[in-house]
């Protein structure tokens, strides 16, 4: 079982910049293929950002492509990811998500407001 848990949400002026983190623990994070989600108040969850196991090649929305920035640590267990040039739409909540063939794993979140 992977246990992943978010920190570093907060709430930020539009234009400023947040760092959240994820903190995994209970098996080994190098395996796994690692994402970034979020979701807006009555809006689905969408995809932000992804950083593969291997090859490290990272993906992103075409809403925080040049803005955000994905990172991982296998050594100390983290992903991190730097939001730069923060806007009021990318106000929600923030999951970290990690998959392995077929398994997966969710973090609880943690909410980022952008505020006008």
């Amino acid at each position: 079982q992977l246990r992943l848990v978010e920190s570093g949400g907060g709430v930020v002026e539009s234009g400023g910049s947040l760092k959240i983190s994820c903190v995994a623990s209970g098996r080994g994070l190098s395996p796994y293929d690692l994402s970034w989600y979020r979701q807006a108040l009555g809006k689905e969850r969408e995809f932000v950002a992804s950083i593969q196991s291997v090859t490290r090649y990272t993906r992103y929305a075409d809403s925080v492509k040049g803005r955000f920035t994905m990172s991982r640590d296998n050594l100390k267990m983290t992903v991190d990811l730097q939001m730069n040039d923060l806007r009021p739409d990318d106000t929600a909540i923030y999951y970290c998500h990690a998959r392995r063939d077929s398994s997966e794993y969710w973090g609880r979140g943690t909410q980022v407001t952008v505020s006008s």
